[in-house]
């Protein structure tokens, strides 16, 4: 590893915000990371999408007032263009929104509704090996009883890049057992240059969006896309399930919390502490207010209503049952 790359000047970091739900996370990322990473090599930008024939409805971050606050956390909001994806798959945000960033310097990407925990600083980021989020479940692909099997369906896609298959598996995993075949939420990725691993990203999303494989015949390609070819981008570049060690994204240095109810249910006092610490004071109140689901949750105490519900020592393996049970008592929202 060269010198540039294990002791970057400058890491970019980079979350998505447009008007509604996004921009209100984003502020709150951008709170968290202000409290919480010294490291002042560690720059955050706020990539916005340009209003377009992709946006029905004008995508730009409002009220004023609120992205006024998103700039005082230090934060540097960005355009880009929505050229293939926009409001027809959403998360193809994240991989349009990396030509935003500088070219060849490194960067981290996090979904917004995200919490930085702990000093990115401290995290130990090999930029020359790119890996994503562990924190996930086999949602993609879904067998069928007489369609192709987990090897056949990610053989495919590995050959349809030149890239070599075998050497992707997890050989500790079982065959045809989900967690053999390499694959990430994309709640965070990282590499050295965002404009090599997003045009990677991009080439390779369209490939299969436009022309899948016919092992794919039986497979929802939405909201899945960026999953799929995510792990593809990683493998291309050399990166991989090991290539962070554990505990840190994910862990003790930030925490993907999906939404407020799933927070409330299953994240730490720690989290909840840091959460209703940096949304506290009067000026940042007033702006998540207008976000129902942070003030009923947040501010009108229905997230510890939730929070009651769960033993945070024995909570279900899989995502649904919380899911169920939290709207099960009607505190469902996002």
């Amino acid at each position: 590893m060269t010198r540039q790359s294990a002791h970057p000047e400058t890491i970019n970091v980079l979350v998505v915000g447009q008007m509604g739900r996004l921009a209100y996370e984003a502020l709150l990322f951008a709170l968290s990371l202000r409290r919480n990473t010294k490291d002042r090599r560690f720059k955050l930008y706020v990539a916005e999408p340009r209003s377009g024939p992709k946006w029905p409805a004008d995508p730009i971050i409002r009220p004023e007032p609120l992205r006024e606050m998103i700039e005082a956390q230090g934060a540097t909001i960005i355009p880009f263009e929505s050229v293939h994806f926009g409001n027809e798959y959403p998360y193809g945000n994240k991989i349009e929104a990396l030509f935003a960033l500088p070219k060849g310097e490194p960067f981290v990407f996090f979904d917004t509704d995200t919490l930085v925990t702990g000093d990115l600083g401290e995290v130990p980021f090999d930029f020359s090996k790119p890996s994503a989020s562990l924190r996930v479940e086999g949602t993609w692909p879904q067998i069928e009883l007489y369609g192709p099997g987990y090897s056949e369906i990610w053989k495919s896609l590995y050959d349809r890049f030149g890239l070599d298959f075998e050497s992707s598996l997890d050989l500790g995993q079982p065959d045809e057992y989900w967690r053999r075949y390499l694959y990430f939420n994309a709640g965070f990725f990282y590499y050295s240059c965002p404009h090599e691993f997003g045009q990677s990203f991009l080439d390779m999303a369209l490939s299969i969006w436009r022309d899948p494989p016919t092992e794919l015949v039986c497979q929802q390609l939405t909201p899945w896309l960026d999953q799929i070819a995510l792990p593809l981008v990683i493998h291309k570049f050399g990166g991989g399930r090991d290539a962070l060690p554990e505990g840190y994204l994910d862990g003790k240095t930030t925490v993907h919390y999906r939404n407020m109810p799933l927070l409330y249910a299953r994240e730490s006092d720690a989290v909840v502490d840091l959460l209703e610490e940096i949304s506290a004071p009067n000026p940042i109140k007033r702006l998540l207010k207008d976000y129902e689901p942070f003030k009923r949750m947040i501010y009108q105490n229905r997230g510890h209503k939730v929070r009651a519900l769960f033993d945070r020592d024995h909570l279900p393996t899989r995502e649904q049952p919380i899911r169920q049970k939290i709207k099960k008592n009607g505190f469902w929202m996002v």
